[in-house]
């Protein structure tokens, strides 16, 4: 792990871009980018078509470390290649953006209130492989949708019984246990899980640390005990559904807290735009959700 890199995630002055749509959310992230399902006629032609605009993005001039200290890839993306690189190389070798990669295999059905993350069975496999790509750390997400604390207590506990593997393999593992924005319940929700990080966050050794990818809470500054704590790289922000401008709000008034926007950072990006559009779209989206995490 490159100590530069670390050193920039935790003070650097940004936010993690999210690039890390999978198959399930892969037609829907091409929809929005004007490819109709039948631009393409199989999975194979479906994730090329959105390397393509995974690598319209990181190339574009407005894509830069000025403003964007890290980017989560999908694996795929990280296994594909930018102008002849790795993606993780490209970012961090031209760009000077982090590479981070999702590693989560979706949701298991819903019990309790939550959805915990289904099994990854081929973890070490894939962390191997994303150190030979210098990968500097991994996301992975739960969704609570309900404040029943048992719930809350077994995302909190598959998470961090994840990432201690992640940690082992010399990575930063993002803990993402995302509140549902729609969730009734969304403010006791947040008090639980802040309670249930801080409990698991204190049981950490001290070479053991983590970053936490959080719903922007209900309760104005309420994760500022897991901002501040010694074991915790980074607190970024999902959008959740939010729209950009709704999302930058909520997000600015929550000191210390940083985006890590996927939809909100390409909503209005589309196929059909000249590069020059394009770009303008993509600067615009990086300069407002910046401004909101500085």
């Amino acid at each position: 792990m490159q100590k530069s890199q670390f050193e920039k995630i935790k003070n650097g002055k940004g936010f993690i871009a999210a690039l890390d749509q999978s198959g399930g959310s892969t037609p829907n992230a091409l929809a929005a980018y004007g490819v109709s399902k039948d631009a393409y006629s199989n999975e194979g032609e479906m994730f090329d078509l959105v390397h393509e605009m995974r690598t319209r993005i990181i190339t574009s001039p407005a894509f830069n470390s000025d403003k964007i200290l890290g980017a989560i890839l999908f694996e795929q993306t990280m296994d594909r290649k930018i102008e002849g690189m790795y993606t993780g190389d490209y970012l961090a070798e031209k760009k000077g953006i982090v590479p981070f990669l999702k590693v989560d295999k979706g949701l298991a059905e819903e019990s309790n209130g939550v959805q915990r993350m289904k099994p990854i069975d081929d973890l070490d496999e894939t962390l191997e492989r994303a150190k030979e790509r210098h990968i500097f750390g991994t996301k992975m997400r739960s969704v609570i949708k309900e404040a029943n604390p048992e719930g809350i207590k077994a995302v909190v506990d598959q998470q961090f019984k994840t990432g201690k593997q992640i940690i082992a393999a010399g990575l930063v593992p993002i803990i993402e246990p995302e509140v549902d924005i729609n969730s009734p319940e969304k403010e006791k929700c947040e008090a639980l899980l802040k309670d249930e990080l801080l409990d698991h966050l204190n049981h950490l050794q001290e070479n053991e640390n983590v970053m936490l990818k959080l719903t922007i809470p209900t309760i104005t500054n309420i994760y500022k005990s897991l901002i501040n704590h010694p074991r915790v790289v980074r607190v970024v922000a999902l959008s959740g559904g939010y729209s950009t401008d709704v999302a930058n709000e909520k997000l600015k008034v929550n000191d210390g807290l940083i985006a890590s926007f996927s939809r909100a950072l390409s909503q209005d990006l589309n196929v059909n735009q000249t590069d020059t559009e394009f770009n303008e779209k993509l600067a615009k989206a990086i300069d407002s959700i910046y401004d909101a995490s500085v």
